[in-house]
């Protein structure tokens, strides 16, 4: 089960990826994507301060032609983080060694991959120069066709709405922002289907330090009902509500079980997931709120 969301770029995304984040090293890499792309994986989600670009680029160029498919078939997203005294130059450096990394003449999606600045309090004011200036070296590229589509990560209601008053004629394509029953703003949603940005979640599952979120007794008591796994469960809550989702996998196991989503749940069972964020609202990951 693989399917697609168009983009207001006018390219599409496939609505299920391989996250691999802490995924790195020629040999687990090309393994990871082996096991992805014999499962039926065609979204690949990587970033710069992953350091693996250029293990994928690599597994890409044995793995492509192993399952008859062209570099047109997937679709790879790859991220940077700003760095204080660095302008659109840098941005541009960064782009061009991603590409090189990925062995590939253009990138599906770049993405912000954090409205703060590396190097930067992230109270500072000079937040907001550096986030304008990442964004209008993106829009260049993306003229230029070496990123097909462009977007943000981590971008809340107040960054989003910052960047849509002066997008520079380019409105990001996707938002990517941590999203699970236990963490999700429906103010954010609204704001990016309003806008015409796709919402995709990461840590949907939760972190690899914490059960939590699978062990939720909710979470579980469905599963159980529906003779699936909780990480399956949560997954497709996030498809039936048509956010993307980008799990990270390793095994072929989890790979396979990631993927393996063709089935619904119940009107009252999302309800009951819905309101897991009341009870809870905990949070896997970074905190984006806290960036000016």
């Amino acid at each position: 089960m693989n399917l697609k969301f168009k983009l207001n770029s006018g390219y599409s995304i496939p609505l299920i990826g391989l996250g691999t984040y802490q995924i790195r090293g020629n040999q687990l890499i090309y393994e990871s994507l082996n096991y992805a792309l014999k499962a039926g994986y065609r979204h690949i989600d990587t970033a710069v301060v992953y350091h693996n670009e250029e293990h994928i680029g690599r597994a890409l160029k044995t793995l492509l032609p192993k399952y008859n498919l062209q570099r047109e078939d997937i679709f790879i997203t790859s991220k940077l983080i700003s760095q204080v005294n660095k302008g659109e130059e840098f941005v541009e450096e960064l782009v061009h060694k991603s590409l090189a990394n990925l062995q590939t003449e253009y990138i599906d999606l770049y993405l912000i991959h954090w409205p703060g600045v590396s190097g930067l309090q992230v109270s500072h004011p000079e937040n907001v120069l550096y986030r304008k200036r990442t964004w209008n070296a993106l829009c260049k590229l993306h003229r230029e066709g070496k990123c097909r589509s462009i977007g943000v990560s981590n971008y809340m209601v107040n960054h989003l709405r910052e960047l849509l008053a002066d997008c520079n004629g380019v409105k990001p394509a996707v938002n990517q922002v941590e999203w699970h029953p236990h963490l999700y703003r429906l103010e954010l949603l609204e704001l990016c289907r309003s806008e015409g940005i796709f919402l995709q979640a990461y840590s949907s599952l939760g972190t690899s330090v914490s059960n939590d979120l699978r062990n939720d007794p909710v979470v579980a008591e469905i599963a159980a009902r529906l003779h699936r796994s909780p990480p399956q469960i949560l997954l497709r809550w996030a498809l039936q509500r048509n956010v993307g989702i980008i799990p990270k996998a390793r095994s072929q196991a989890h790979i396979d079980e990631n993927i393996a989503l063709d089935f619904e749940i119940s009107a009252e069972d999302m309800e009951l997931l819905d309101g897991l964020k009341d009870t809870s609202g905990a949070r896997y990951s970074w905190d984006p709120d806290t960036v000016v």
